[in-house]
């Protein structure tokens, strides 16, 4: 085992440990080198890049719009930038098979991954049965290969659930992390969670960490990890803010003011 796996191994370990429902890990996600090293000049134990972020970055839509190779590229600069353990955003995983996402990841020094269940080829979402095979073949690649990686599973049925209702959505996100975590996931991630009461049933109903969002205008990060969050994203929110920053230093610029007043 080579001295990249071996460090990706311990590293899916710390990551794995830090988990913890009620005082959840916090991840400011990243998308290049200089913010995964701000992030953990910060102290924060982990990094974890944002699949919106890299894309925009790079010139391509999210949803799997930017070519694999150049998603996984921008990922392993990230590995490279930090000492601490770094969770990759690989959307549904670009299409490739289980083993070579697994080597991929892990050569790079990746800790763990997300991976979601949107599929951006046909459209919709996976069916859960499929969803939770590929999963469990993901698992199984890494264990065959000797490659610990913790698995982020993203349920997207707030985002992707069609016409079902509210309360169907919640009863699917429900089960799809069950059958999810049976599969060898380390962590359930039923991204956008609509309310206080929907992630509340997600940690009561889903045997496992939950990962979720701190949504603007019913959650803040405390009341987030009171809820039982084990995992907080913020998704492409600090590229977002950072680009805020650069129009103003533009316009600061373009007006002939102060670009340093911003």
């Amino acid at each position: 085992m080579g001295t990249t796996t071996t460090a990706a191994t311990t590293g899916a370990a710390r990551l794995r440990d830090l988990h913890t429902p009620g005082d959840p890990l916090l991840l400011p996600n990243v998308w290049d080198a200089a913010s995964a090293a701000i992030v953990e000049e910060a102290g924060f134990p982990a990094v974890a890049t944002a699949s919106a972020a890299i894309a925009a970055m790079l010139g391509h839509p999210d949803h799997e719009g930017a070519p694999a190779d150049e998603m996984l590229d921008a990922a392993a600069r990230v590995a490279r930038a930090v000492h601490v353990p770094v969770s990759v955003d690989a959307e549904a995983g670009y299409g490739l098979p289980a083993e070579e996402l697994v080597e991929r990841l892990a050569g790079m020094g990746a800790a763990g991954f997300n991976v979601e269940d949107t599929d951006h080829r046909g459209g919709g979402m996976a069916g859960a049965a499929e969803q939770a095979a590929r999963i469990s073949r993901l698992r199984e690649a890494a264990r065959s290969s000797g490659h610990d990686l913790v698995i982020n599973a993203r349920v997207d049925v707030f985002v992707s659930g069609g016409d079902a209702s509210a309360e169907d959505r919640l009863t699917e996100a429900v089960e799809r992390g069950r059958r999810y975590m049976d599969a060898g996931a380390d962590c359930v991630y039923p991204i956008l969670i609509p309310s206080e009461e929907a992630l509340a049933a997600l940690v009561e109903g889903v045997p496992g960490p939950i990962n979720a969002n701190c949504m603007p205008g019913w959650s803040t990060l405390r009341r987030v990890a009171e809820l039982g969050a084990a995992r907080v994203s913020l998704g492409p929110v600090p590229y977002l803010r950072a680009l805020d920053t650069l129009k103003e230093v533009a316009a600061q610029v373009a007006d002939y003011g102060d670009p340093y007043a911003v």
